[in-house]
């Protein structure tokens, strides 16, 4: 079925750098996260001028193409066109594909993401069933905990969490290309073993107790052909590190069966093996080495919060839309899932909690105070999109931009944050985000009964409290401090004259001179949907006849890719301009051109910036077609170009008003 994604998604996939060089496809609340074979390749500067695409950012290892609240129908339509599901292997690259080799930092929040983010809807909506239920417990009495309807809606959010081993059995599977059934056998096996071993279950018998009086003291309750069986404290059930790791493991002792035994018995034989091998050193191994870390990690948590809560809130409140930016927090979201399941509560993360807050204040303030009519129509619905939770249309389509704005917002979340640390605020589950992560902040009867709270909602009130105060600090220093640009001054520039084989080069404002020499066509003839459509900017395209690209105007260079196959300018007369030599010339990787400028540079009407050898690029298959957009063409009144005509280098091409 057609969707009205679809032609964003062929824009995003041939800017991508081509199906070809996709490694694999996720998705989380706000972007597309691609892994390529090689980033090079993919039009950064024309994925971020496309219309639908907020910004693109590089980090981690990962290609995020950021879309906004409707991510899921894009990632479909992506998703449908291109036959990822398909042409990808589970969630990593086709078999033998191999991007450029990524470093422990990069794999390891790569790996995260692909194992978290497929789950994490539903961690939310299973968090937020949890929470509402603790606040209609406390507000209709214990009575109501005892009723069926209570006992039926707790199975949607509890039985989601007891069986989160279960659930990240399967996406970590398709992380680490496990077979997913097998992957949740032992996640399976895990669970059942809790209910089923009696004298786990009881607790009663106790073989021995390993590392007495620390936070690694674990009772032995079962042996396994003589070797203590070691069952972590907390269980198994709503554990997320274990799993992890013993599915990590499964898929290389899967691996290994797979190359040696024979293929008529591979179907039943592969499975049985790896099974029989991987489950009881997951037992044995995997499961309590993985689980004493998640301790320690929850104990390390502990001793952060204890030297001083107040600076640890402000500085997890004050960086975390900084790691937000650049994909990096997906390396704590396994910490407060972990403290959750370890200690029953999370003080770590809390303090982000407030950040969203603080960024959607910040925008509001810039909506009551800004002219700009553009300003107020993305800033409005950027508003409402953080006071749910999603920063990132207020994020990269309004404060990043304007720095300050995006300082304050850093600044006043840390305030929040710190404030958070002071009161010793807790989240008790995991749940939505924004208005719908309050309920997190109430305790369920489990936590309520574990950790001895008398003032169920302390956390809530509390957090409601830090919050409006956050809102409150960035919202003044916004409307104190923010200062709308000023509109930059019509300067009437002397017309710039430079000698080029003989040819004059115009610079006067109003004007864009040609780059290249050819014979110039509208943009609605170019063989490529992304150029003909208009959705990259205005202009023309010419088709060259001498492998020179000259600046068109006075400014500075914006992009300059190191294949030098497209070149940004930023004019002087504040014209964003693209030039992009030929159609797929991206694949060439470099050859045949040769850039004369870097990014930054200053340059003057008329300078020379990339040559390229057009013979050798056509026999090679390409279109050496060349677009010369305005890719900021919403700034301008007019902009118009006479096309079916020759022009020479330097000669007027566009006008713009």
């Amino acid at each position: 079925m057609a969707s009205k994604y679809d032609g964003l998604a062929r824009i995003i996939i041939q800017n991508v750098g081509g199906k070809g060089n996709v490694i694999s496809l996720s998705h989380c609340i706000t972007r597309l996260r691609f892994r390529l074979k090689d980033e090079s390749k993919a039009n950064t500067d024309i994925l971020k001028q496309t219309d639908g695409v907020v910004t693109v950012i590089q980090s981690g290892g990962q290609y995020q193409v950021v879309i906004g609240n409707h991510v899921p129908d894009v990632f479909a339509a992506v998703n449908d066109i291109g036959h990822f599901n398909a042409a990808v292997g589970g969630d990593g690259g086709e078999e033998g594909g191999e991007g450029k080799k990524q470093n422990v930092g990069a794999k390891l929040i790569d790996t995260l993401s692909g194992v978290f983010t497929p789950v994490l809807a539903l961690l939310c909506a299973a968090g937020i069933i949890k929470g509402l239920l603790g606040l209609a417990v406390f507000l209709l009495g214990s009575s109501f905990q005892s009723s069926g309807t209570y006992m039926l809606l707790y199975s949607i959010g509890d039985g989601f969490f007891y069986f989160l081993p279960l659930m990240l059995a399967v996406s970590a599977s398709k992380k680490f290309k496990l077979d997913q059934f097998t992957g949740m056998a032992i996640a399976a096996a895990f669970l059942y073993a809790e209910v089923k071993f009696p004298a786990i279950a009881s607790g009663e018998t106790i073989v021995t107790t390993l590392f007495p009086g620390t936070f690694l003291e674990t009772a032995v309750h079962e042996t396994f052909f003589g070797i203590p069986i070691i069952w972590p404290a907390a269980g198994y059930g709503s554990s997320v590190v274990p799993i992890v790791f013993s599915v990590w493991f499964a898929a290389k002792i899967e691996k290994f069966w797979k190359k040696i035994v024979p293929d008529v018995v591979k179907n039943f034989g592969v499975p049985t093996l790896t099974l029989l091998v991987a489950v009881p050193l997951s037992f044995l191994v995997i499961g309590p080495v993985a689980a004493w870390l998640a301790n320690g990690i929850g104990m390390l948590c502990q001793v952060i919060y204890g030297i001083n809560p107040i600076i640890a809130g402000a500085l997890v409140a004050f960086v975390w839309q900084i790691l937000v930016i650049f994909g990096l927090h997906w390396g704590l979201i396994p910490v407060m899932y972990n403290n959750y399941a370890t200690l029953k509560y999370d003080r770590f993360l809390v303090p982000n909690f407030v950040a969203s807050f603080s960024q959607t204040a910040v925008v509001a303030a810039m909506f009551i105070k800004t002219k700009d009519k553009k300003l107020k129509s993305l800033a409005l619905p950027a508003v409402i999109s953080g006071i749910c939770g999603v920063t990132e249309p207020a994020i990269y389509g309004i404060t990043l931009p304007k720095k300050k704005p995006f300082y304050i917002s850093c600044g006043a979340a840390a305030f929040g944050g710190a404030l958070v640390g002071a009161f010793g605020l807790s989240k008790y589950i995991a749940g939505g985000l924004g208005v719908f992560g309050f309920p997190c902040f109430i305790p369920p009867q489990e936590s309520i009964e574990a950790l001895g709270i008398t003032d169920v909602l302390y956390d809530v009130r509390m957090i409601a409290i830090v919050v409006v105060l956050t809102m409150a600090v960035a919202f003044i220093a916004t409307m104190i401090l923010y200062k709308e640009d000023a509109p930059a001054a019509e300067k009437k520039a002397e017309p710039v004259a430079q000698a080029i084989d003989k040819k004059e080069i115009a610079g006067e404002e109003g004007t864009i001179s040609a780059p290249v020499s050819g014979h110039v066509i509208p943009l609605s003839q170019v063989k490529d949907e992304a150029f003909s459509s208009g959705v990259l900017g205005k202009g023309v395209a010419i088709v060259p006849t001498e492998g020179k690209v000259y600046a068109p105007c006075d400014g500075e260079v914006s992009t300059m890719f190191p294949t030098g196959h497209a070149v940004g300018i930023t004019g002087d007369n504040r014209a964003e301009i693209l030039i992009h030599i030929g159609m797929d010339t991206v694949k060439l990787d470099g050859k045949y051109f040769t850039r004369k400028v870097e990014t930054g540079a200053k340059v003057k009407a008329g300078d020379l910036l990339v040559e390229f050898d057009m013979d050798k690029i056509m026999d090679a298959g390409y279109d050496i077609t060349t677009p010369v957009l305005v890719t900021n063409a919403d700034d301008f009144v007019d902009i118009s170009g006479e096309t079916d005509k020759d022009v020479k280098a330097g000669e007027m091409l566009i006008s713009i008003i």
